[in-house]
């Protein structure tokens, strides 16, 4: 099968800028991973993978491209992605990015908090992100919610591994009492109450345990399954604007691609909660 281009590979009408939703931007950023790497690769193999999802939502009980229309973009460089995104907000789309190393969260947010400035963002990760720098490099996937931070808010889920330096800066600033350990995901109507009313959704696939998401440079034990993650976006998506989000970090395997329909489901399923 040659690779797909657009998300879910349909037809024409239902692809349209003008009359879509939501816009698919591909951003295939890898430059500071530090474990496994593979996450350029990681738009194209969601977009392959999208190809096999069912356009027929079984909890929705609906087909959401028709409701919505979902326009894909070609594959964009990090120092575009800003401009993407605040052309797709100006035009009154919601910008679903695919990644990538979570680096790029920051640029995607800081787009995003010109366009809304009482933005929160909404992180799903195994890890905190919290670092200032890593390998000197203050814009590290491992600093990437820190970075955020200076931009705005976030409500941290699914967190089980944090430094020293990350976990006394949490205490320090208040951070602390937003990050959401993995111990407790039950955890939808805090969330939704420590969340502003508009929100950027960055979900690192990690997130999940690596039973579910092997497919990740960083696999941490623990975490969501399915459902629970689901029930969080759920409610976030019923009771918040959700204005963008990205999915990062998924770092695919060559000849296992359950991981990679994972994270396609999960978005479709997303696009879903927000055609409501």
């Amino acid at each position: 099968m040659k690779p797909s281009s657009t998300f879910l590979e349909l037809e024409p009408e239902y692809g349209q800028y003008k009359t879509s939703k939501f816009v698919v931007v591909p951003c295939p950023h890898e430059a500071t991973v530090s474990y496994g790497a593979g996450t350029k690769k990681g738009p194209q193999a969601i977009l392959d993978a999208s190809f096999f999802v069912e356009n027929f939502d079984e909890e929705l009980k609906q087909e959401t491209y028709r409701k919505t229309g979902i326009h894909t973009l070609k594959p964009v460089q990090l120092n575009k992605l800003s401009g993407v995104i605040e052309k797709s907000l100006n035009d009154k789309k919601i910008p679903i990015v695919l990644g990538g190393e979570h680096s790029l969260s920051i640029e995607a947010v800081k787009a995003a908090q010109k366009h809304y400035p009482r933005l929160s963002v909404l992180q799903f990760d195994a890890h905190a992100d919290l670092r200032d720098e890593y390998h000197g490099d203050k814009k590290s996937h491992a600093c990437a919610i820190r970075r955020i931070l200076e931009i705005c808010p976030v409500v941290q889920v699914g967190i089980r591994n944090l430094s020293e330096e990350e976990y006394l800066f949490a205490q320090k600033t208040g951070q602390l009492e937003k990050i959401h350990f993995a111990e407790h995901l039950d955890v939808a109507e805090k969330v939704v109450a420590q969340l502003h009313e508009q929100v950027y959704i960055t979900f690192d696939v990690d997130a999940f345990d690596p039973a579910v998401m092997p497919s990740t440079g960083t696999p941490e034990p623990g975490g969501f399954f399915w459902y629970e993650a689901l029930d969080i976006l759920r409610e976030v998506c019923r009771l918040k604007k959700v204005v963008a989000a990205d999915f990062v970090e998924l770092s695919p395997i060559k000849g296992f691609s359950a991981p990679d329909f994972t994270v396609a489901k999960l978005i479709y399923r997303l696009m879903g909660y927000l055609s409501r």
